[in-house]
């Protein structure tokens, strides 16, 4: 933790390739003991700003303190004290779990590791399975356990990159329960990445969005949702309508085209509902719906788009950390 209880102390973080800005000019910190969350789409610069924290990327401009140590003058000191969690479950799995530990500890150099593994193994429920091979684990367990090498050699900051990304409803709700319990039990600090809404709702105590590149808000998801004076109403119709006919509808103060459908900001959906079933007809809507205030309406009044999907084109940079793995066996 550095001096000024910022686990991260990042300012004018920086990182250019060649014509393009991946992050531009960013001011991140993370109190020590927090839940932050970086909340954007796909190549909005969320795992950039990860590989710059963790020493994988040189910084362009800026600078970044993490754990204490300057990311450019001390990056081996930032190493030994952090963990990354990816959006893949990276694991060898014709290693049992305790041989993933073990691996782990003879990479990192852990002497005195054991107690800890035991302590892990426990905490996760996984004890039971610890002479199983990692291939035999359900989805859940993997995770569990690639949770448990993050934690292995007792990092101050742990990096989730995209952690539940692909996973279905119930395992990735059981995943939030245990980045919560995580947070809680070892007091580490956490810089989780999402295009998650209702993650990034659920889990931070700090949120910034972040939209090509740059933050565009930061707060608390309470102070984000309190930003927004507004309702929206997404409106998909049968027949074509014009962007000006929308807009004359008392209420509404903005007309977007999303795709198909056109997403209209109102002052009140429940008056401007109405006058706009009046103007389209109801026999000319084929979907509507309705959203107050909250942290999706949030980023779509920061950022004029909804969020991304989730989509396959995340990348996990522990892949070259998983053959390095391999190739030392």
């Amino acid at each position: 933790m550095t001096g000024n209880g910022f686990a991260i102390d990042a300012q004018r973080l920086t990182k250019v390739y060649g014509n393009l800005v991946a992050v531009d000019h960013v001011d991140l910190r993370v109190p020590a003991g927090s839940i932050f969350g970086l909340l954007g789409p796909n190549g909005a610069g969320k795992t950039t700003i990860i590989k710059l924290l963790t020493g994988l990327s040189d910084l362009t401009d800026g600078t970044a303190n993490v754990a204490g140590y300057d990311v450019v003058r001390d990056p081996m000191h930032v190493k030994q004290r952090v963990g990354w969690v990816a959006a893949e479950v990276i694991l060898d799995d014709d290693l049992s779990g305790w041989e993933n530990l073990w691996l782990q500890a003879k990479l990192q150099g852990l002497s005195d590791w054991k107690g800890r593994a035991e302590q892990l193994l426990a905490y996760f429920e996984l004890t039971d399975r610890r002479k199983d091979k990692v291939g035999t684990y359900s989805t859940g367990m993997r995770k569990k356990m690639e949770i448990a090498l993050a934690l292995l050699h007792q990092p101050e900051v742990i990096f989730m990159d995209e952690p539940t990304i692909g996973l279905d409803a119930n395992v990735r709700r059981m995943l939030w329960e245990l980045i919560s319990g995580v947070n809680r039990q070892f007091g580490v600090t956490v810089l989780l990445t999402t295009h998650y809404i209702e993650e990034a709702d659920r889990l931070c105590d700090h949120v910034a969005v972040i939209d090509h590149g740059k933050f565009v808000a930061t707060g608390t998801p309470a102070e984000l949702k309190a930003r927004v004076k507004a309702d929206f109403i997404e409106l998909e119709t049968s027949q074509a309508v014009t962007p000006e006919r929308l807009a004359s509808v008392p209420g509404v103060t903005e007309v977007r085209a999303e795709g198909a459908a056109w997403v209209l900001r109102v002052d009140s959906a429940e008056a401007t509902l109405p006058p706009l079933l009046q103007t389209v007809g109801a026999d000319g809507i084929r979907r509507i719906n309705v959203q107050g205030p909250s942290l999706e309406t949030a980023f779509i009044d920061l950022t004029g788009k909804r969020i991304d999907q989730p989509g396959s084109d995340v990348q996990d940079y522990r892949k070259f950390y998983l053959n390095v793995r391999r190739a030392r066996r």
